[in-house]
């Protein structure tokens, strides 16, 4: 359930003296569930006003994460802060100033959206009444519809309403458009970057990349509970690995050229199902390019593209299998302490 539906959470001015501090700071922050694997060792910082993606695979700790961070669970070691604020600590003067959506929301069936969300608005001390009604149309809403006969969409509406109703300096999401049609995510982020422009700051957790690349300013990769790299959206396209597309005559000399090739990977060899025709090369390379140009110039080329990989192939460069992970690592060195957590990627 969001917050705001339980008496632990009252509204409150969100003013405060946090002024120029980062919005969430995370020291290894750790959570054990016994000899079971949450969270190791996160270190994080967000910084106010920016929308801050938080992507993995699921069962790779986000939710442990953002959980540990309300205060819903309790840290197994570190330290974490809200807006200067310690976690645990002053966890009800924080969930003041937070809007949450969990991953999936459960509300008293046989109450209707419009008296879920006035009875959510009561914990807090501002008047919710207008936005309510402004998200609401939005977001296509029906407000006098019983949740029990809502579709799982209709309830994610309830508690993105619910989430953003208090206008809160920090948003946090979890997953927040399972079960949304495209139109309705859309109107979401939207909804996100106007949030940023009001100055609020937002936490983005998904397995979606493109909805990342989409509102995210920057990224932290999670994986099997370690962040493993964290960088700006931009940057993550810009980073060295490059999808390259060839076409040659002869896919012979593609294997003899690239099998080994050290930076090369995700190589695939589609010949066109008939002998002597053009065959169609392609590979993620990540290495030096004058050593990718010195061996396309000793072949002869039908055509040739050198692209942006797209997102997906970058986050799936976290995920490679570790003989490939060490073999990358030593042939570039300008992320390696990233690839040095690298696996398979399960779903």
């Amino acid at each position: 359930m969001a917050i705001g539906m339980r008496d632990d959470v009252v509204g409150g001015d969100p003013s405060g003296d946090s002024e120029g501090v980062p919005a969430i700071v995370t020291r290894h922050l750790t959570k054990r569930y016994g000899r079971a694997r949450g969270i190791e060792d996160v270190n994080l910082t967000v910084r106010q006003g920016e929308i801050f993606g938080f992507i993995g695979p699921n069962g790779a700790g986000k939710s442990t994460t953002i959980r540990t961070l309300l205060g819903l669970i309790r840290k197994t070691s570190g330290e974490a802060s809200i807006f200067g604020l310690d976690c645990e600590r002053d966890r009800t003067r924080i969930l003041e100033q937070v809007g949450y959506l969990p991953s999936e929301v459960f509300y008293y069936d046989g109450m209707r959206a419009r008296d879920l969300l006035n009875y959510a608005a009561s914990f807090y001390r501002v008047d919710c009444s207008a936005r309510i009604r402004e998200l609401a149309a939005r977001l296509d809403l029906d407000l006098d519809r019983k949740v029990e006969d809502m579709s799982l969409g209709n309830r994610k509406k309830v508690g993105i309403v619910q989430g953003l109703m208090h206008r809160p300096r920090l948003i946090v999401l979890d997953e927040p458009t399972s079960g949304l049609d495209p139109l309705i995510q859309r109107a979401f982020f939207d909804l996100m970057l106007e949030e940023r422009r009001r100055g609020a700051t937002v936490l983005f957790s998904s397995h979606i990349l493109s909805e990342v690349q989409r509102i995210c300013d920057r990224v932290a990769i999670i994986r099997e509970g370690h962040v493993v790299d964290v960088r700006s959206v931009s940057e993550m396209r810009r980073s060295a690995v490059k999808r390259v597309t060839i076409g040659i005559d002869h896919a012979d000399a593609a294997h003899r050229v690239f099998d080994d090739m050290p930076g090369v990977r995700s190589l695939t060899v589609d010949d066109g199902g008939s002998a002597g025709g053009t065959a169609t090369v392609s590979f993620l390379y990540e290495g030096d390019c004058n050593t990718l140009i010195a061996s396309l110039a000793d072949m002869s080329l039908a055509d040739v593209e050198i692209a942006e990989p797209t997102l997906e192939e970058v986050f799936m460069h976290y995920y490679r299998p570790d003989d490939e992970s060490s073999r990358l690592d030593a042939t570039s060195g300008s992320h390696g302490s990233a690839r040095s957590h690298a696996g398979e990627l399960s779903r």
